[in-house]
């Protein structure tokens, strides 16, 4: 009787072996792809991740970690799952004048402003492609409460594929609520509105959270 090394089976003429091909067996043997080598099988990863330690998963590399990427000195690397972006230095449209490295303003002494939010926030985050949903995602709450007023929570631009809706949690913060999941790789931004009212003294202004998300090609 004739007998074969582990990961291989006799053929059909009961003297010869044949290799295994493993990979075959099961989708789930690797997170990415699965290659079969003579005798076994491998894991591969895509471009911007490793093989963990348990040789099936794979996880992300952060660039901006490692420092393999090419952002310039003026530049602030931004790392999600599989890749990595460069972010440019914020530069605010007229009228509004920066106040911070990420948020832009508009004087309400300036009578350009008048129709336009008080505040521009920038923001980023990752997202992996086909989240399961619904998945809350993204907070938003006011950070100066006055007496007499509310707060109207809303996506203003953005969402013209209807994947997204804010979910009012108290009467001074809200959650971006993602209802349809998303394939990447994609890049998405929404203006997210505050609207502040106060009756008392006829006050209406707003402010924005522009959020950009960047959607992974994988789901890991």
């Amino acid at each position: 009787m004739c007998n074969c090394d582990e990961g291989f089976e006799l053929a059909s003429d009961g003297t010869n072996c044949i290799d295994l091909d493993e990979c075959s067996f099961s989708e789930f043997l690797c997170q990415y792809r699965c290659v079969n080598t003579p005798g076994s099988f491998s894991c591969i990863c895509p471009p911007g991740y490793y093989l963990y330690e348990d040789s099936r998963s794979c996880e992300d590399i952060n660039e901006c970690d490692t420092g393999n990427n090419t952002c310039t000195t003026e530049q602030v690397c931004f790392n999600f799952q599989g890749g990595y972006t460069c972010l440019n230095p914020l530069q605010c449209q007229l009228p509004y004048t920066a106040v911070s490295d990420n948020q832009c303003m508009c004087s309400a002494e300036n009578p350009a402003c008048r129709d336009l939010a008080f505040t521009v926030l920038y923001r980023h985050m990752d997202l992996s492609s086909g989240r399961s949903v619904p998945a809350d995602i993204f907070q938003m709450q006011a950070t100066t409460r006055y007496p007499g007023a509310f707060y109207i929570f809303q996506i203003k631009s953005g969402n013209s594929g209807r994947e997204f809706y804010m979910r009012q949690t108290s009467n001074v913060s809200a959650t971006l609520v993602l209802t349809r999941p998303i394939k990447g790789p994609k890049e998405v931004v929404l203006d997210l509105e505050m609207v502040t009212v106060n009756n008392v003294i006829n006050f209406r202004g707003s402010s924005i959270i522009r959020l950009t998300i960047f959607v992974s090609e994988h789901p890991f």
